[in-house]
C-alpha cells in the first residue's frame, strides 16, 4: 500500500520531467535546423573560389575549369545547391570533400579520435583542478590562496589561445636562450613512432603542450563557478550548525559545501563537453594536431564548403545536445528547479 501512495506521489514529479525534456529536446531540434540552413549560406561568404584553389599549381583550360565545377555542383543555382545540401543532410550524407575526394564522414571518423584524447585529457585535468582550487578558494575568500589562484586563472583566461600556444611551442620546443626545446612542434606521434609503452608516451610527450594551453584557457571557467557557488553556501545554516557540531573544517567544506556548490558546476562541465568533439581549432592548428580542428582549419584555405560543412554540423550539433543534456540534468539535481 505504502509503495502504491509512493509511486501516486512520484508519478507527477516524472511527467514534469518528461514534460520539460521533451520542450528542451524540441528547442534543441529547432536549433539545429536552424544551424543547418545558416551553416549553407555562412561558408559561402568566404572569399575563394574552391575550383580555382584546387586548381593551383595546374594547368588548366577555363573549359576544365568548368567541368570541375559542374563536377562538384558549383554550376547550379544556389537555391538548387541548398535543397541538395538539405537532402543529403537529412540523409546523414555530409557529401564528399572537394580535396581530398572522400566522404566527409570517412574523415571525420579518422580525426575524431584524436580530437577526444587530446580535448579529453584537458577537460578532466581542467575541471580537476578548476573545482578544487574553486572550492578552496572560495572557502576562505580573501585569503592569499584565494587572491593568487583568481588572479593567475584570470591572467590566463584573458591570454588569447593562439598567443599562449606559440609561446609555449616557441619556448618548450623550438627552445630559446638556455632552455633547450624538449617537446615535439607538431603532429601527436613521431614518424617511427615505437609499439607499446614506448608508443604511449610518445603520444602523451606530443599532447604535452596543446593540452597545456587548453587547460591553462579555460579551467579558470570552472575555478570562478565553484568559487562564487562555495562562498554562496558558506553562509548557509546548515554550514553553521555543522560547525556547532564539533566537525572540522576539512570536513565541513569536503562533505557538505562541496557537494551542494557542485549544482551550478553541472552545466558548465556538459557545455565544454560539447566543445569537445569540435576541439579546439586554434590549438590544434598551431600544434598540427590531427583532429577536427586542424581539418576544419585545412578546409577553410581552399575553401572546401563540404568539409567545412560538415565538420561544423558536427560541432555545433554536439554543443546544442549538450547544452540540452546540462539543463534537464541540472533540472533533475536541483529540487528548486523542479519546484520552479
Amino acid at each position: 500500500m505504502s509503495s502504491t501512495v509512493e509511486e501516486l506521489e512520484q508519478a507527477p514529479a516524472r511527467h514534469g520531467l518528461l514534460r520539460y525534456a521533451a520542450t528542451k529536446a524540441g528547442g534543441a531540434l529547432l536549433s539545429i535546423a536552424m544551424v543547418i540552413v545558416a551553416t549553407f549560406f555562412l561558408f559561402r561568404l568566404l572569399p575563394g573560389d574552391p575550383v580555382r584553389a584546387l586548381a593551383q599549381g595546374r594547368n588548366m583550360t577555363p573549359e576544365q575549369l568548368d567541368l570541375e565545377r559542374a563536377r562538384l555542383g558549383l554550376d547550379k543555382p544556389v537555391p538548387e545547391q541548398f535543397l541538395h545540401f538539405i537532402g543529403q543532410t537529412l540523409r546523414l550524407d555530409l557529401g564528399v570533400s572537394y580535396e581530398y575526394k572522400r566522404p566527409v564522414l570517412d574523415l571525420i571518423g579518422e580525426r575524431i579520435g584524436s580530437t577526444l584524447l587530446l580535448t579529453g585529457t584537458a577537460l578532466v585535468i581542467a575541471v580537476s583542478l578548476g573545482l578544487w582550487q574553486g572550492a578552496r578558494a572560495g572557502w576562505k575568500p580573501g585569503s592569499r590562496f584565494d587572491k593568487i589562484s583568481t588572479a593567475i586563472s584570470l591572467v590566463l583566461w584573458s591570454v588569447p589561445t593562439f598567443w599562449l600556444g606559440l609561446l609555449l611551442l616557441m619556448v618548450f620546443a623550438a627552445g630559446i636562450g638556455p632552455i633547450p626545446g624538449i617537446f615535439p612542434t607538431r603532429g601527436s606521434s613521431s614518424v617511427d613512432k615505437p609499439d607499446g609503452f614506448a608508443g604511449v608516451l610518445d603520444v602523451g610527450q606530443h599532447m604535452v603542450l596543446p593540452c597545456l594551453t587548453l587547460v591553462a584557457v579555460v579551467y579558470a571557467q570552472y575555478l570562478l563557478v565553484m568559487r562564487s557557488s562555495v562562498i554562496d553556501e558558506v553562509g548557509q545554516d546548515y554550514i553553521t550548525t555543522a560547525r556547532a557540531k564539533g566537525l572540522r573544517d576539512d570536513d565541513v567544506r569536503r562533505r557538505h559545501a562541496v557537494p551542494n556548490a557542485l549544482l551550478p558546476t553541472v552545466t558548465l562541465v556538459f557545455m565544454r563537453i560539447g566543445f569537445v568533439v569540435g576541439g579546439a581549432v586554434t590549438v590544434e592548428a598551431i600544434f598540427s594536431w590531427p583532429g577536427l580542428g586542424q581539418l576544419f582549419y585545412e578546409a577553410i584555405r581552399v575553401p572546401d564548403f563540404t568539409l567545412m560543412q560538415g565538420t561544423f554540423l558536427l560541432i555545433t550539433v554536439s554543443v546544442i545536445v549538450m547544452n540540452t543534456l546540462a539543463d534537464v540534468v541540472y533540472h533533475v539535481l536541483d529540487p528548486r528547479v523542479r519546484s520552479a
